[in-house]
């Protein structure tokens, strides 16, 4: 099964993602609080897949797709974002996001993302 990066200052919201993807057999994941832990954890998990808030402490999530972008081409980064943050949203594919998700996001969006991106 893939293994899935949850990166968001709110552990709440990865509980969340972390619950809704459970339930569709998605069971290996790495968390992290904001983008400088996430580009750390990339290095050292090589996950399938990264699920990443784009508003976050220390490095913001568009920062940390850049980084993680720049050593790993291919990764596979979907961005979250709140409603109206759409400029940032534009900034985000510019920078190599797959796509994202709008906060609130519901349990069904969240795992058609990720079985269209990974394939399943």
């Amino acid at each position: 099964m893939a293994k899935i990066m949850l990166v968001d200052d709110a552990a709440f919201m990865r509980m969340m993602v972390k619950n809704a993807l459970s339930k569709s057999g998605y069971d290996n994941f790495v968390e992290a609080q904001d983008g400088a832990e996430a580009v750390k954890k990339y290095e050292e998990e090589k996950p399938d897949m990264v699920i990443m808030d784009i508003t976050m402490p220390n490095m913001d999530g568009l920062q940390a797709l850049k980084k993680i972008r720049e050593a790993h081409p291919d990764a596979k980064i979907v961005m979250c974002t709140a409603m109206g943050q759409e400029g940032m949203v534009v900034d985000a594919i510019k920078s190599g996001a797959k796509d994202f998700i709008v906060k609130p996001f519901n349990a069904e969006r969240i795992v058609q993302t990720v079985n269209t991106i990974l394939g399943n």
